[in-house]
């Protein structure tokens, strides 16, 4: 833990104060306050909160702010006991079962609440997620393996290379299917990160990640863990996936195609959509029931490694007022790439087409999606998007932003130049690039 985490929040006075008592979050602490004691878990703060203020857990599990002011004294009773887990013994797994193997990679559905504290922290690993569901045990024979254990934010092109490298080595150990805990904030750009890379793999590789952690009643890890490795042993088909829930029960999960799910709801359990396609599949019941024609099989013959990741790409969205010195200082940065996350059909202010094209001349790819949900980019229409045609943009038709952003940060790896660059991008991979686009009920 760094300096800054052992007292997080705390500043000036107050800290100086906790670090002459060589205290630390976490720590059972007594501070004296005049003629009261306090007693409790010393708490982490926000940083911008009012700073003159220590704040404690009591026992009875209610937090207290203490005013620090002349006089309190600060005494450390107990170190800070980190979270901890012990699973049950992991039930025997039965002969014949497929070969799943699960990477965690972090995120909620690998968290457990510190109610010392009351902060959600990573403290369950794959193993433990494995050996507290029994259910999985009825499933498959299951391997387990923490790969890295980070907050989805954090994720970068070369954690994306990581999680591919992972699972083209177990691909190619024999296993039946790959089931990767993630955390659902930037899942999306994981999944398609994966589609990419493990082009019309032979099993399924399925994300999955959970709205609330493991320990809470409302919890939906367990059934969308069910529901992934279910679909990781046992579908017909091969797709790099998500499973999430499709509605707030848990009646049904819905499987979604790598490279058209978002995450849509910033809490809900069913916060995960298919956008301009259906789910691939749901999960009800126990059973499997495909919803996809055309789907890659299990077992495919065809399937191709193409890793590699630039982090020379860029998703802007366009705004109105928006300063075309933005798309400039992207360039100057070394950008390669950007997508435009337009209005509409397609569009940005006339302002920006003279350093639109002024790139594009140089170079520089151009993509064009839309802001809205769903539908597709259209830039005939209307002489604004006529015009970015004639500067240079590429209409990326109904792909998502957060696909495209994706999609280039990969052709960027393997293009020579522009030209090339615009062939990989209008060129259907995993399902990103055209259909009809239909939105979806999801189980309702």
């Amino acid at each position: 833990m760094s300096v800054q985490e052992r007292l997080q929040g705390y500043s000036g006075e107050v800290r100086r104060i906790l670090e002459e008592a060589g205290v630390e979050v976490g720590d059972e602490v007594e501070v004296a306050a005049g003629d009261r004691v306090y007693r409790g878990i010393l708490m982490a703060r926000y940083e911008l909160a009012e700073p003159g203020y220590i704040v404690l857990k009591l026992p009875n599990g209610y937090n207290v702010g203490v005013r620090v002011s002349e006089g309190v004294s600060v005494r450390r009773i107990a170190p800070a006991r980190k979270p901890s887990f012990t699973p049950p013994p992991r039930p025997p797994s039965k002969p014949g079962l497929p070969r799943v193997y699960v990477i965690s990679t972090g995120g909620t559905i690998a968290s457990r609440i510190d109610y010392r504290t009351g902060g959600v922290r990573a403290a369950l690993t794959a193993e433990d997620l494995l050996s507290i569901i029994p259910e999985l045990a009825e499933l498959a024979d299951l391997g387990a393996e923490i790969l890295f254990s980070i907050f989805s934010e954090d994720m970068t092109a070369d954690h994306w290379s990581r999680m591919a490298a992972k699972a083209d080595e177990l691909i190619r150990s024999g296993v039946d299917g790959i089931v990767i805990a993630h955390g659902t904030d930037t899942m999306g750009y994981s999944a398609a990160a994966l589609s990419f890379a493990l082009q019309k793999p032979p099993v399924p590789v399925v994300f999955v990640g959970a709205q609330r952690s493991s320990d809470r009643p409302s919890s939906d890890a367990a059934t969308n863990l069910i529901a992934a490795v279910r679909v990781a042993g046992h579908a017909p088909f091969a797709e790099v996936c998500a499973s999430m829930h499709a509605w707030h029960s848990d009646d049904v999960i819905a499987i979604h195609r790598g490279t058209r799910v978002r995450k849509l709801h910033t809490s809900s359990r069913d916060a995960f959509k298919s956008v301009n396609a259906d789910p691939i599949a749901y999960v009800a019941g126990g059973e499997i029931r495909v919803n996809a024609e055309n789907l890659n099989p299990r077992g495919s013959e065809e399937y191709r490694f193409e890793p590699g990741f630039s982090d020379e790409a860029a998703l802007v969205k366009f705004y109105p007022g928006m300063p075309p010195e933005l798309l400039e200082l992207l360039a100057e940065r070394g950008c390669r790439g950007i997508i435009l996350e337009g209005t509409g059909l397609g569009h940005v202010s006339n302002r920006l087409r003279p350093v639109i094209k002024e790139l594009v001349d140089r170079g520089i790819f151009i993509g064009m999606t839309s802001q809205c949900i769903y539908g597709r980019v259209n830039m005939r229409v209307y002489d604004t998007g006529r015009y970015l045609l004639k500067a240079g943009v590429v209409p990326l038709d109904d792909m998502l932003p957060e696909t495209a952003y994706v999609k280039l940060s990969w052709c960027l790896s393997r293009a020579r130049d522009l030209e090339e660059v615009k062939r990989l991008m209008l060129t259907p991979i995993s399902g990103e690039l055209g259909g009809r686009s239909t939105p979806s009920l999801q189980g309702r």
